[in-house]
């Protein structure tokens, strides 16, 4: 069985010479992909749509034909999608006009390819995946270029248990809906090839990344290298909180290893048989206990102010709602939190997505496919799990001596708004401002609708009202809100020149209702949408 992860990370093998050497390199390779236009645009523009959304789907057959229109030999970029995007072998001639200043022998120095010989016409292929990345996170666009394992696509195997990814959908979306407010230290919990600390280098002073994986923080060390963060990263290898006991960070970012797999008994037996134990997924604990023990203690590592934001995966459990689950956590934790579950899969689901992401299919592997899928089963069983949630998990310790006062956890399956951090960030400084002032010190207050917020209205044929009117958020959660009269007038008129509270009497009179019913059925509701950002106090 062919896998990845055997072979040794980027520069792990050192270069002949001094580290000088091995920079030099770095740099060549930098220079060499810029020059080449091995970006994601200049992918894209080579492959066309049709192809590039294939590809991302791991169907190879469209960007096959459109490499085979080029002259690959004289395409720089064709030569290194054929090479590090589908895993195909290139002339080493074709590898050295692509990347002229590093050439096929200081790839080779580097540990990204291995060369069959020496002549022009020998085979070249990749030992590692290479691609351009870009993103846009709430600190405006990041373009780089990452290394990590080869990936099924390429290998046409199972991964190696110790694989390590590059940026996929999940640390995609951490990324982006991590907030990018400008902080002292950083800390990437489960680092992986990087891509978290990269991003938290564009808005800090210092970035820990950690990780127990020593082949991760190969990877991790050379990304940085190779992007040159304007923050200084520092790696370092160890489980969860260990390697930062004693420290505090500004803000923690992590994408753990949340997956819940068996590894208890004859099921967890049966499953490490079949499939192993992937590294970059699984924590080694019982259930969704790995990501209950870092909600509940990254408080440690929090200064007065922090705020962490992870993924995770958490179980529903008969007789028990997730809600209640989650939110013991956040109550063991002391801190502010707010949990978004953004995807629910029932037990059956989750074995089949878990399993094929290792690279283990039906068709392939039947025997190993059926003991896995029965032993996950098994071990849902056992816990009475009826269903997995998947949703970020914003957390925030308190000032110095206060308490919490945020506690909010809801599903939200629908479309977002990416990159979601600033509305993220805009939502804790709403609820602070929220905290700091009652209602009467609300209704001193002056409001004006957001920008992004529209109002749709739905009427009965015939009727000249509206028999429902919804309040709707265009950024962010992209939120509606089903509005009263009395709300919807509200909104309405929300342009900062009167006070809430002059608008409640206003419209009480207006409406024939008494001020105080008024005043009690909105500012409650006025709360919500100065929480949720679709009004915001008047500036100034």
């Amino acid at each position: 069985m062919t896998t990845a992860g055997s072979a040794p990370t980027p520069a792990s093998t050192p270069v002949p010479g001094a580290r000088d050497e091995a920079a030099a390199l770095v740099e060549a390779l930098r220079t060499g992909l810029a020059a080449a236009g091995y970006t994601v645009d200049g992918v894209g523009e080579l492959l066309g749509d049709v192809a590039s959304a294939a590809l991302h789907r791991e169907q190879t057959v469209p960007a096959r034909r459109a490499l085979a229109r080029v002259a690959a030999a004289h395409e720089p970029r064709a030569a290194l999608a054929s090479l590090f995007l589908l895993g195909d072998d290139v002339p080493r001639g074709a590898l050295d006009r692509a990347l002229p200043g590093l050439g096929t022998a200081g790839a080779v120095r580097l540990g990204l390819v291995a060369a069959a010989g020496e002549a022009a016409d020998d085979a070249v292929r990749a030992v590692v995946d290479l691609r351009p990345y870009a993103a846009v996170d709430a600190g405006g666009e990041a373009s780089w270029w990452l290394a990590s394992d080869l990936a099924e696509l390429a290998t046409g195997g199972r991964l190696a248990t110790d694989h390590v990814l590059g940026a996929g959908g999940a640390s995609t979306t951490l990324a982006q809906v991590t907030a990018r407010t400008p902080v002292g230290r950083v800390l990437d919990l489960g680092t992986g090839c990087g891509i978290q600390a990269l991003h938290a280098a564009r808005h800090s002073r210092h970035v820990v990344a950690t990780d127990l994986s020593r082949r991760a923080l190969g990877f991790a060390r050379f990304n940085v290298a190779l992007n040159t963060p304007a923050a200084e990263v520092e790696l370092r290898q160890g489980s969860m909180l260990e390697p930062v006991a004693g420290e505090s960070f500004d803000l923690v970012v992590s994408n753990p290893p949340f997956v819940i797999t068996p590894h208890a008994g004859a099921a967890g037996a049966a499953v490490a048989e079949a499939l192993g134990d992937y590294e970059y997924r699984d924590g080694g604990r019982s259930g969704d206990d790995l990501v209950r023990d870092l909600v509940r203690d990254v408080a440690d590592v929090l200064a007065p102010g922090g705020v962490a934001q992870l993924l995770g995966n958490w179980e529903h459990r008969r007789g028990e709602p997730w809600d209640e689950r989650v939110g013991a956590w956040l109550d063991a934790a002391g801190l502010d939190g707010w949990v978004i579950q953004r995807e629910v899969l029932d037990p059956a689901e989750y074995a089949e997505t878990w399993i094929r992401d290792g690279g283990t299919t039906p068709e392939r592997e039947p025997g190993a496919w059926a003991a896995a899928y029965g032993a996950w089963l098994d071990d849902f069983a056992s816990r009475d799990v009826e269903a997995v949630g998947f949703g970020i998990v914003t957390l925030r310790r308190p000032a110095d001596g206060a308490r919490p006062t945020l506690r909010r956890l809801e599903e939200h399956t629908g479309s977002v708004h990416q990159p979601l951090g600033a509305h993220v960030a805009a939502s804790l400084a709403a609820h602070d401002w929220l905290a700091s002032r009652d209602d009467a010190a609300l209704e001193r207050e002056h409001l004006v609708v957001a920008d992004d917020v529209t109002e749709e209205r739905f009427h009965t044929p015939g009727q000249a009202d509206p028999n429902v009117v919804v309040v709707r958020q265009g950024d962010g959660l992209g939120r509606g809100v089903h509005a009263s009269t009395g709300l919807a007038a509200f909104v309405g008129v929300c342009d900062g020149e009167l006070a809430v509270g002059q608008i409640v009497g206003a419209l009480g009179a207006l409406l024939d209702v008494p001020a105080d019913d008024l005043r009690a059925e909105l500012l409650p509701a006025v709360r919500g949408l100065v929480r949720d950002g679709f009004l915001r106090p008047l500036e100034g």
